[in-house]
């Protein structure tokens, strides 16, 4: 006689997730976006901003000079690309390019230093070769390529100095995993899920990691004489989405920002289907959703890029939680009209139909 099965299609409780989305709560989380008026909002931001930064992690790592060292510069015709080493922290190393344009004429704007700045987060690939002009085994190209489509290069074209960090577990901040301990057969993990892992197992999160870089960026471009960080902007697309949407809440110094193909609901998009685990952070469910989040952004100039057809970050999601920024979060502020959407026909990929002209306009007061 064989054993009865029990199927989840009967007994739902089976699945431990089942239990586990009914504690999924939003609307009770406690750091969650309640404000009525802008005084209540601001009040609420201090609060939240000192707290998500707990959260993610990271807040103490041991401290280190910059050292920036200048390892290569290009002359691209309209523009340089110069790549510089900068010294994160005690552990820690990071390429970053800067996209410097040509100040051949001092009387035309906008190529007269000091330059507004935008720092560029690139998502999942190869890493930040493919946002600054260059192919994975780092030659030359001069047509974009990917969903990336060189959107370094453009906005640095639009009149930017741009900061391409290349961000932890990507391109030359891969591990190479010759300190782990496998035998054949166990499998090696991708470098985010290692690094999340472990950072996971310290207190931590890759999240917090790569908003600490962020910060490490700022800090070096306001030693620069040809930056104006009082005219800087982030922008980012599908993990660098990510990257400016938590670097920008948790660093004032960023005053608008392009959030390309991430901003939508948790629920809907990152606890709805596989994504890599460096998009998580341990306890974030306090933090409620990204529409409350949003709220450590507002009211600085907000910018969200969706394709109509992107797999990974529903439209519907995109534009529910579009409506909810602006009617229930910026409102506070009255700043309703500080957020913008550019919905456009595609997959997961960078539109810049409008962004580059969006950061132009808010950093640089200049109407389009």
């Amino acid at each position: 006689m064989s054993t009865i099965l029990l199927t989840p299609q009967d007994h739902p409780a089976l699945q431990p997730a089942h239990g586990l989305w009914g504690l999924y709560q939003p609307a009770q989380a406690p750091y969650r976006f309640q404000a009525v008026d802008r005084a209540e909002a601001e009040l609420w931001q201090q609060t939240t901003r000192a707290a998500l930064r707990q959260a993610i992690g990271f807040n103490d790592l041991p401290p280190a000079p910059l050292a920036p060292e200048l390892i290569e510069s290009v002359d691209k015709g309209d523009y340089l690309r110069e790549k510089w080493l900068l010294q994160t922290w005690a552990g820690a190393q990071m390429p970053l390019y800067l996209l410097i344009p040509k100040a051949s004429d001092p009387s035309a704007a906008p190529v007269r230093p000091p330059f507004p700045v935008v720092i560029a987060f690139h998502g999942h690939g190869y890493g930040v070769k493919d946002i600054v002009g260059l192919w994975e085994d780092g030659q030359e190209r001069s047509t974009p390529d990917g969903y990336h489509k060189d959107f370094g290069v453009a906005l640095c074209r639009r009149g930017f100095l741009v900061a391409a960090p290349e961000i932890s577990c990507f391109g030359e901040r891969q591990n190479n995993f010759s300190y782990l301990n496998t035998t054949i057969g166990q499998g090696i993990p991708t470098t985010c899920e290692h690094t999340a892992h472990l950072a996971f197992h310290l207190g931590g999160s890759v999240v917090g990691l790569r908003v600490h870089d962020a910060r490490r960026v700022v800090d070096y471009l306001e030693t620069r004489p040809d930056v104006d960080v009082s005219r800087l902007g982030a922008m980012g697309i599908s993990g660098g989405g990510m990257h400016t949407f938590f670097s920008t809440a948790l660093d004032e110094r960023i005053k608008a920002c392009v959030i390309s193909g991430y901003y939508s609901t948790f629920k809907d998009s990152i606890l709805a289907m596989s994504h890599c685990p460096c998009n998580f952070v341990p306890g974030l469910a306090r933090f409620g959703e990204m529409t409350d989040i949003v709220g450590l952004i507002a009211p600085r100039p907000l910018l969200i890029e969706a394709g109509s057809y992107d797999p990974i970050f529903p439209l519907e999601a995109v534009q529910r939680s579009l409506a909810l920024t602006r009617e229930q979060v910026y409102a506070r502020f009255g700043a309703q009209a500080a957020v913008e959407a550019d919905i456009f026909e595609g997959r997961h990929q960078i539109s810049g139909a409008r962004a580059y002209d969006f950061l132009w306009q808010k950093l640089t007061q200049e109407a389009v």
